[in-house]
């Protein structure tokens, strides 16, 4: 099989990562690849893997020997899925690949911003605690999470797994989710969008995104969230319009922002959330670890077999 992985400077954390894939026949990797460089490297290729990488219906169109995409990730909105199918070429992702690393973070973001574990640290490297005259030195409250309210939007993998960290920490916890009753652990209560905002302290985002949810989390929904409340996404940073969080963490409505996304990655300069007060950001890092790369490998090999196998798996579309 001719395979071209387009964006593989995200898994390539050493020389050897990528040699499950190699063996699968011949390889070309590019560390990143502009979309107007998509069909020139990939003309000859069977396999396509992107992490990143947009293919859309023009691209597949123009590439006559296409016959898997595989995405090195679990989302897989830059893939124009409808025109794949179309051509009958299977389109496969990697799901709970990353589960508990992102769980992980959502949780390290949150606790980040109730303990302000960072600020003190910065403080203390400065030399003010040395000059405090008590052995507390403290110059604002830290929020307590036992005995608050917290809603997962989206009771997924990731969702369910963030919910298991905070349970154990006396959180009650509630989801905004088409399952059933039944079909949620016993420590969880269903709950509506509206009633989430409006009455829980924290709000965890954990839902793919899609074009009926895109920019949900608005002005006007924020208009009737609790005081205070922190908003938490690892999922997509286009589930939020970002100059509305960022006018309600200026105004205080929201206590805080917590995310590992941006509507645009790598962000412009003048994105409005960066400079948001209590807005806690990291550069989209929540799924990559030595653990959940080498997960994300070994799922595209097997994808890759199971297709030359005859059998298809992980088919998005």
């Amino acid at each position: 099989m001719n395979i071209v992985f387009l964006d593989g400077y995200t898994l390539q954390t050493s020389d050897s990562t990528l040699d499950p894939i190699k063996a699968l026949g011949k390889f070309r990797v590019f560390d990143r690849t502009e979309i107007q460089q998509v069909v020139e490297r990939s003309y000859d290729a069977e396999v396509i893997i992107v992490n990143k990488t947009s293919i859309t219906a023009e691209h597949i169109a123009k590439l006559p020997n296409l016959r898997l995409i595989c995405v090195a990730a679990t989302g897989y909105d830059k893939i124009d899925i409808k025109a794949a199918r179309q051509r009958g070429i299977p389109v496969c992702n990697c799901a709970d690949y990353s589960t508990q690393a992102v769980a992980q973070m959502a949780l390290s973001l949150l606790l980040e911003a109730a303990n302000d574990v960072g600020f003190y640290t910065e403080k203390n490297r400065n030399g003010e605690w040395c000059s405090c005259e008590d052995f507390c030195y403290t110059m604002h409250s830290r929020l307590d999470l036992e005995g608050k309210r917290a809603a997962i939007v989206g009771f997924g993998h990731i969702g369910r797994a963030f919910a298991n960290f905070l349970h154990p920490m006396g959180i009650e916890i509630y989801a905004v989710t088409s399952k059933q009753k039944s079909e949620l652990p016993e420590y969880v209560t269903p709950i509506s969008l509206e009633q989430a905002f409006q009455t829980c302290d924290i709000v965890s985002l954990n839902c793919p995104l899609t074009e009926r949810n895109r920019e949900f989390v608005n002005a006007s929904l924020l208009s009737h969230a609790k005081k205070g409340m922190f908003l938490v996404n690892t999922a997509r940073g286009a589930l939020i319009n970002e100059q509305d969080v960022a006018q309600a963490l200026h105004e205080g409505t929201l206590g805080a922002y917590c995310t590992d996304v941006l509507t645009q990655e790598p962000p412009s300069a003048n994105c409005p959330l960066l400079k948001a007060p209590n807005a806690y950001i990291t550069p989209h890092i929540a799924w990559k670890t030595p653990l959940t790369v080498q997960r994300i490998v070994d799922i595209v090999t097997r994808n890759i077999q199971a297709f030359a196998d005859g059998n298809p798996q992980s088919v998005v579309n």
